[in-house]
């Protein structure tokens, strides 16, 4: 019986991307793979023809109403004003969940790591990248990190599905949460009460600055590692490229209704039209859409022919090694030999054997919001200021609250009133912290009136639950 094609889009990208995408697109269709494609428009034209986003608002419904995307890599045009195309995809669509598998295909491809194995789910919405910054001063700019309790449980529950659905052992979460004991603080909470539920598959925690180094001094250490975007975007180069290179990896980029694919590497634009690149970053990110909608054959034929393309030594500039490697080629050779080895399988690689789609959107009742009492207990209010903090002192003990009181101020995250050491470097931006035991919006409105005369330029209600 003839499979039904599938829908799926594509865009070809920038620099290298169209070689790399011509090259992944002829081992599909010769592989078997039922599809219809489906090409769109984004990248640096769209860019600098005046959608400050990369893409044409009608490349959406086209990628909305298909199964998949996959996704050349794209350039990103130098100097303000231009958002990154993959926060703007991975957040519109809700794509939430990043899969990098990082695997070592040593001898073939050099590695001080030949049994790595590792998969990195990294959040891929919430963090530093909600792109949230502020100017406040002369000298001084402002991040918010944003971490909420249902994107963590969402990323943290996928990591724990995704390990009972590809029978991996264990799951390592990765925080800084000695430090950032509310955000990180958070994410680590709801790694330990999710893993209850999961009591066939092992559980840790690191603190990622040391994790991050065991990774790369003993990533075998490792099965899969789950953490929030930031580090989740440092660290899956870092194993993608201790693995052997971050040339050869493809990530997933998973929604409850979308999915994006895409190499994780960049366009490359110095390579471009030379063809050289490699184009294996794009070809697993394929293999990885092929198993998403369910066309794991096609799959197994296109990683087992790849695996023996590494195996016979054919190799792009990127990876050839004179001791392994036994003819240097092009980004349409290495194409083309993937494809007369498609039906073939590897020797010295584990084949492979993709089964039926693993969709691990675990379902789950929305349960009612608990009723929590809140209150607010203080207020931080920053004030750029460019003289000392005595002075600072002396303005706002003139600016009193009946209800509000001054406890600290604060620079830098330091402590300098009422006690301030020597050493401590101040910058012209001040928190000043406020206390109350039962305030309320209008006490605060009231304590900013009085402030009106100084430059207060962010405020923050500190609240109890």
């Amino acid at each position: 019986m003839t499979q039904k094609k599938i829908d799926i889009a594509i865009a070809e990208g920038d620099g290298i991307g169209p070689e790399i995408m011509a090259a992944t697109l002829h081992i599909l269709k010769e592989s078997g793979a039922q599809l219809n494609i489906h090409p769109v428009a984004v990248g640096e034209k769209l860019y600098l023809s005046g959608q400050t986003t990369g893409i044409a608002p009608e490349a959406w419904e086209t990628i909305r109403n298909t199964k998949a995307f996959l996704k050349a890599p794209i350039t990103t045009p130098q100097g303000g004003g231009f958002k990154s195309l993959n926060v703007t995809i991975r957040t519109t669509l809700g794509l939430y969940a990043n899969v990098r598998p990082c695997v070592s295909y040593f001898p073939f491809v050099a590695t001080k790591h030949p049994k790595m194995d590792v998969v990195i789910i990294r959040e891929n919405e919430e963090d530093l990248y909600c792109g949230i910054e502020y100017r406040q001063s002369r000298d001084t700019y402002h991040a918010l990190k944003i971490i909420s309790r249902p994107g963590c449980e969402r990323i943290v529950r996928y990591a724990f599905e995704y390990a009972l659905a590809n029978q991996r052992r264990k799951v390592t979460c990765f925080t800084k949460d000695n430090i950032l004991k509310m955000s990180d603080g958070l994410f680590h909470k709801v790694f330990d009460e999710i893993a209850q539920e999961y009591p066939m598959i092992e559980n840790e925690h690191w603190i990622v600055d040391i994790g991050a180094a065991k990774l790369a001094d003993t990533p075998e250490a490792f099965d899969m590692i789950v953490m929030p975007n930031l580090y989740g975007d440092i660290l899956s180069d870092v194993a993608a490229q201790i693995a052997g290179s971050v040339g050869l990896a493809g990530s997933a980029n998973i929604g409850a209704h979308c999915a994006m694919f895409e190499a994780i590497h960049g366009s490359a634009p110095r390579r471009a039209g030379q063809n050289l690149a490699n184009p294996s970053g794009l070809i697993q990110a394929a293999v990885l859409l092929l198993v998403h909608i369910g066309q794991s054959e096609a799959a197994n034929r296109i990683q087992n022919g790849w695996l023996k393309t590494l195996e016979d030594g054919i190799h792009t500039y990127d990876i050839f090694k004179p001791d392994t490697s036994k003819q240097k080629v092009g980004t349409r050779e290495f194409g083309q030999a993937v494809v007369d080895r498609l039906g073939q399988l590897p020797q010295k690689f584990k084949a492979a054997n993709f089964s039926a789609p693993k969709h691990v959107h675990k379902a789950h009742h929305q349960k009612a919001p608990e009723k929590i009492n809140k209150k607010i207990v203080g207020v931080d209010i920053f004030i750029d200021w460019d003289k000392d903090v005595e002075k600072l002192h002396h303005e706002l003990a003139s600016r009193q609250s009946k209800v509000l009181s001054l406890s600290a101020i604060y620079n830098r995250g330091v402590q300098v009133w009422p006690q301030k050491a020597l050493e401590t470097l101040c910058i012209d931006s001040w928190r000043c912290r406020y206390l109350a035991e039962n305030g309320t919006h209008a006490d605060v409105v009231a304590l900013l009136e009085k402030l009106a005369p100084l430059d207060f330029t962010h405020i923050e209600l500190i609240y109890e639950f």
